[in-house]
């Protein structure tokens, strides 16, 4: 069959229909040692096993999906939606520990591991293997998008007998995305595929970003693809291997990022020559970026480099973006000097893009190098009672700064909701080891409108709270959540930016109202309790919180001024927030133990969370 027809209707009469069978919200279980994917999964002991099943199950609104406690899945979770008087429920059942979604892979026998020099190893090398007839592609078409200045011109050129595509660069941006090449759908992706390109450029530059997303919000990555091809004057014949980033339910597109890449006045020839499913699991490859190597469960972690050459010291690694695998230095092999190896890769492990009316309550989230819970264009969700850790790292994009050098801009957040989000609640939660923001509302001219934050612990992030927008900004509300130690996390020394806050404040553009930051406790930070880059105090409300920064600023004050704690009386009365706010060192009960439970009669008491009841809600 060709892979690019005659599969939309089908899939569409086909979920409709299934769809219409049912009417009557039903209870799911799944269990991730005596499940069965071909159970009912209604019962018990007739549960369903893999996020595969969960992920492609026909779900009506009123449905819940129950994890069985102390069971751990690998993978991502592809939530559906419900409505507003019947969401849909991800949580938890039976006795024990807090389900595991786990957003990485396991290196840890001793012959997935070679030595490549004294003290570098490496994971198994990719070997890919054509499978069945290519689809052939000379024919296909592909269009163009550029932003921010960038500029291209996109044409068919014949010429020496062949037809193929031609761009021509004019400004190539600051930023991958800045300009985008679109091809045509694969109605049927496979876990892997190879795509084969002719390409030549009039200007050399390297090609980096291949691969098939969804052509709308949220731009879902659905196949992956990661060679880097020196591309110069002559024609050459490139593979690109195309692997499974994320479960998609409508075919993706085909697309090239050259923004940032691609040099003024350079004309890019290429033409797309075929397209075939590809066998790699003899050589157990790892499919995208690693962000994070934990090993131990976080006694000790990796430190991610940006080339081989580049490792140096112990516990250095990198990604091998073609080989699909890693360099890790170590005395011997991590298999053996390790009782666990987790990598963690570059996708959201909870994925909930376009999704609405949604709970999830009881869930662990853990070892994922994008977000923990991401996706834009979000409403009506909440996140209760949930534990995510060791998130982020993974490679988002290259930046170019103004002095020309490029730097990797990397995930992730603990719990993000990008553009458009309306209508969230974020509770009871514990986040900890955080590349970025344990907690982030952020976007592009988007609304962000109605979201609550409260009676979460979080620490060892680099940001407790992260905001930006150029859109419009609305009811936005943080409180009761205790927040210690920013910046002092597995990621914070790794960064190209190394800057810890509890609150970080980015250039906020957009119309606000209504924004209220009280009740809260924040103690230690490695830099500052708050950053805050542009003054727009209208319409932000911070009061009744408890700072404890004996030895870092409690604001640093558009980059121009350091509120030290002993400041914080002039700071009070020269910018006038934190009103009814105290400086004090918090007792908790067990800091050692993460109890941060407030002991009687301790600063704060009677104005911030001290988290809220022990007991299962904090298993």
């Amino acid at each position: 069959m060709n892979r690019f027809t005659g599969i939309f209707v089908s899939i569409g009469l086909a979920a409709g229909f299934a769809v219409a069978e049912r009417t009557a919200p039903a209870v799911f279980h799944v269990d991730s040692e005596a499940g069965n994917d071909s159970a009912e999964g209604t019962r018990p002991d007739a549960a369903w096993r893999t996020l595969d099943k969960v992920n492609t199950a026909t779900l009506i609104p009123g449905d819940r999906v129950l994890f069985k406690c102390g069971g751990l899945w690998r993978g991502q979770l592809m939530p559906k939606s419900g409505t507003p008087d019947a969401r849909i429920l991800y949580g938890a059942y039976g006795e024990g520990a807090k389900p595991i979604l786990q957003g990485s892979v396991a290196r840890d026998q001793a012959d997935e591991w070679s030595e490549e020099r004294p003290g570098l190893w490496a994971t198994r090398k990719l070997e890919p293997r054509l499978i069945g007839q290519g689809t052939d592609l000379r024919g296909a078409t592909w269009s163009k998008h550029n932003e921010a200045g960038a500029a291209v011109r996109i044409e068919r050129v014949q010429e020496e007998g062949a037809t193929f595509t031609r761009v021509t660069c004019e400004a190539p941006g600051k930023a991958s995305n800045h300009i985008q090449l679109w091809g045509p759908a694969v109605t049927q992706p496979a876990p892997c595929m190879m795509l084969r390109l002719r390409v030549r450029s009039s200007l050399p530059f390297t090609l980096e970003s291949v691969r098939a997303i969804l052509n709308r919000s949220p731009y879902t990555t659905a196949l992956a693809g990661q060679k880097r091809t020196e591309v110069g004057a002559a024609w050459q014949t490139i593979d690109v291997l195309l692997m499974k980033h994320e479960a998609v339910a409508e075919a993706p597109r085909l697309h090239i990022n050259l923004g940032d890449i691609l040099p003024a006045g350079a004309v890019f020839d290429f033409e797309t020559l075929g397209l075939w499913e590809a066998s790699i699991e003899h050589c157990k490859p790892i499919p995208m970026d690693v962000g994070i190597v934990i090993l131990n469960h976080g006694e000790k972690w990796g430190v991610k480099k940006w080339s081989l050459e580049d490792i140096k010291s112990p516990l250095d690694y990198w990604y091998d973006p073609e080989g699909k695998r890693i360099f890790l230095a170590w005395s011997a092999n991590p298999a053996e000097a390790f009782n666990s190896v987790e990598l963690a890769l570059t996708r959201h492990i909870i994925n909930q893009g376009g999704r609405h009316d949604i709970t999830y309550d009881g869930l662990a989230v853990r070892y994922g190098a994008a977000h923990g819970f991401g996706g834009g264009s979000t409403r009506n969700i909440t996140i209760r009672n949930c534990d995510v850790s060791w998130i982020g790292g993974g490679l988002q994009y290259w930046r170019t700064r103004d002095n020309g050098t490029r730097y990797p801009v990397r995930f992730g957040n603990g719990i993000e909701f990008w553009g458009h989000a309306h209508d969230h609640v974020v509770e009871y939660n514990r986040l900890w080891q955080i590349y970025d923001a344990a907690l982030t509302n952020q976007g592009r001219d988007d609304d962000e409108i109605g979201i609550i934050y409260r009676h979460n612990i979080i620490w060892q992030a680099e940001y407790s709270f992260e905001f930006w927008n150029r859109g419009r900004t609305e009811n936005i509300l943080f409180e009761f959540n205790t927040c210690v130690d920013a910046g002092d996390c597995w990621s914070h020394n790794q960064r190209p930016d190394p800057n810890g806050a509890h609150l970080m404040f980015y250039n906020n553009r957009s119309a606000t109202t209504n924004f209220v930051i009280r009740n809260n406790i924040f103690c230690r930070s490695s830099d500052r309790c708050t950053r805050m880059f542009n003054d727009w105090r209208e319409g932000l409300t911070l009061n009744n919180n408890l700072y404890w920064s004996p030895d870092k600023p409690i604001m640093r004050w558009m980059e121009k001024t350091n509120y030290e704690q002993s400041d914080f009386v002039r700071y009070q009365s020269e910018l006038g927030m934190d009103q009814a706010s105290l400086v004090g060192e918090p007792q908790f009960v067990n800091p050692a133990a993460r109890d941060y439970r407030l002991k009687p009669g301790s600063p704060g008491s009677t104005l911030a969370t001290d988290g809220g009841p022990v007991g299962a809600r904090w298993q």
